[in-house]
């Protein structure tokens, strides 16, 4: 093990479940299992206790639910703690919550499980990951609402470049090769163009620069 290994939290109600992400988490390079927890509290607690990078939260536990935690856990000091909800939950209004609670990541079990450790490194390094089960109807409800009117000078910082990639993003295309090819443009500049735009909106992710779009009414389209 590693001083500049991640230290990934496993909390869910289940034993299970917890063992058999942690056999998994074991024989994977870069990353160390910092602990377990049963419930949210004693999430919160041993998310700080242990110097956690990377927390593993189920949504429904007893005491204190997974986005009650995340909210938590979030608004401590220390901000560089990320949480990634793991559930078998497939609702919009949870992935919203979650997002705003804090959330970096929201997986399904089961689904996603093959996804869980380019996730976890992804968080640890600040990216943003949503289910491809469950981004397109999230974007989708968010696109088919009511924008709220969109800021102007918030709207005036983005070129028309980086707007086009936030309405690509916004309208449910997810990876960066597939803006790329939408736009004729190359992965590198799609890259550039997305870390440009969450510097201006002072944004933490991909995933809230899509939703920021998406409120704003800002979507792309395409035939």
């Amino acid at each position: 093990m590693s001083d500049t290994d991640i230290r990934v939290l496993i909390v869910d109600d289940n034993r299970t479940v917890r063992r058999g992400i942690r056999l998994r988490l074991e024989n994977a390079s870069g990353i160390r299992v910092a602990g377990e927890a049963s419930n949210g509290r004693d999430a919160a607690v041993l998310a700080r206790a242990e110097r956690a990078d990377v927390v593993l939260m189920d949504l429904h536990m007893p005491g204190m639910s997974g986005i009650e935690a995340t909210r938590l856990i979030t608004s401590e000091a220390n901000e560089t703690c990320r949480v990634v909800l793991l559930t078998s939950e497939v609702s919009d209004a949870f992935v919203v919550e979650a997002l705003e609670a804090g959330a970096s990541g929201y997986l399904l079990k089961g689904h996603d499980s093959d996804q869980l450790l380019p996730v976890i490194r992804g968080a640890a390094a600040g990216t943003a990951t949503i289910s491809p089960r469950v981004a397109p109807r999230l974007i989708r409800e968010l696109r088919e609402g009511k924008p709220q009117p969109a800021e102007p000078e918030q709207v005036a910082l983005l070129t028309a470049a980086e707007l086009r990639v936030v309405s690509l993003l916004s309208s449910g295309l997810t990876s960066n090769d597939e803006i790329a090819r939408h736009l004729t443009v190359s992965v590198n500049t799609v890259r550039s163009q997305t870390a440009s735009a969450l510097r201006k909106l002072d944004l933490d992710d991909r995933t809230q620069l899509a939703l920021w779009g998406a409120r704003n009414g800002l979507i792309r389209r395409e035939k």
